[in-house]
This record gives structure tokens, C-alpha cells and sequence, in this order.
């Protein structure tokens, strides 16, 4: 069961380093016949500036996520030696996605629709702030916890309970002999 998870795994991850390769090469291909063929006179020193200062971060990024994708093999038999970190996994390896995927978009836009389409890029520091906002600074300024209800705000008769439970209590209200018995055993 095990190597069965780590052959998918090990399957999905090369898939998304193919993804990422290609994405290494295809939106900048993209993006310079758009700029050729759409906005050929609107070309400045500025746009470039920008597009040099966003590709370097998304080389790194795909660099970084092909490196612990990789999954090795065994050269003469091909049998799976380590299938790599889980590319699918939540937190940074997700945000690392996220910045390529906004990259990628914001390189093509721009040069499709023009220079504009760089200000999508703000929806980066946005989220920041915004995660910062809720897990960070709102809990300690106001008092509340990221995780839940505050301690102590459910009384004893509203406490959260279990399924089993909640059915057990019905039966008890409706005189069940079973729950009865169980009750008496205690």
C-alpha cells in the first residue's frame, strides 16, 4: 500500500515538473511575440525592468520546486528510489505555486493587453497582509483565536458532542430500554 502512494505521488510530482519546465520557457515565449506582434512601439526600458525583476523570483521558484519534485530511480532497473517531496501539499510548496501562476499570468497579460496587466501582481502583498491580518494581528488585538470559539464559551448542556452521543441522549428522552441499561452499568 504503501510504495502504491509513493508510485502515485512519484507520478504526479513528474508530471508537474514537466509543467513546470515548460512553464519555465512558455510565457516568456508567449509574452515576447505578443509584445512583437500587438505593442511593438509601446516597448520601454520600464517594462522591461519589470519583466526581468518578476522572472528572476519565478526561475528560483520553478528551480527550487523541480529540485525537491524529482523523483529518483534506480539507473539499471528503474524501480523507485524516492519519489521526492509531495508538490501537492498545502503551505509554502502551495504559495510557491500561487507566485508562479500569478507570474506566468501577469507576463502573458501584459504582453497581450499592455503594461496595465502588471498591477495584478499587488494581489501578492494583498493576500500577505490579509493573512497576516487574520492569523496574526486580529487575534492578538482583539482577543480572538484563529482556531475557534474562545475557551469557556459553551456551557455544560451546549457542549459539542459526538453523533453516538447525540442519539444516545434522544433514546434516554424517549425512555429506550437500551440506553437504560447502559446508563444503570455505570
Amino acid at each position: 500500500m504503501a510504495n502504491a502512494s509513493a508510485k502515485r505521488i512519484a507520478q504526479q510530482n513528474e508530471s508537474t515538473v514537466k509543467t513546470l519546465r515548460l512553464g519555465l520557457f512558455a510565457p516568456t515565449l508567449i509574452s515576447l511575440v505578443l509584445r512583437l506582434l500587438l505593442h511593438r512601439s509601446t516597448q520601454t526600458k520600464w517594462s522591461i525592468i519589470i519583466y526581468v525583476l518578476t522572472y528572476l523570483p519565478m526561475f528560483f521558484l520553478s528551480n527550487y520546486l523541480i529540485r525537491i519534485g524529482n523523483s529518483r530511480r534506480d539507473p539499471t532497473t528503474g524501480t523507485l528510489i524516492s519519489y521526492g517531496e509531495d508538490l501537492s501539499q498545502p503551505g509554502v510548496t502551495e504559495w510557491c505555486f500561487d507566485l508562479l501562476y500569478i507570474t506566468w499570468t501577469c507576463q502573458i497579460g501584459s504582453g497581450a493587453l499592455g503594461e496595465w496587466f502588471w498591477w495584478l501582481y499587488m494581489v501578492i502583498p494583498m493576500y500577505a497582509v490579509y493573512k497576516l491580518w487574520s492569523s496574526v494581528i486580529s487575534p492578538f488585538f482583539l482577543g480572538r483565536s484563529p482556531a475557534g470559539p474562545p475557551a469557556g464559551a459553551f456551557s455544560e448542556q451546549e457542549a459539542p458532542s459526538s453523533k453516538r452521543q447525540e442519539k444516545l441522549k434522544k433514546r434516554s428522552e424517549r425512555g429506550d430500554q437500551r440506553v437504560r441499561a447502559v446508563q444503570s452499568k455505570k
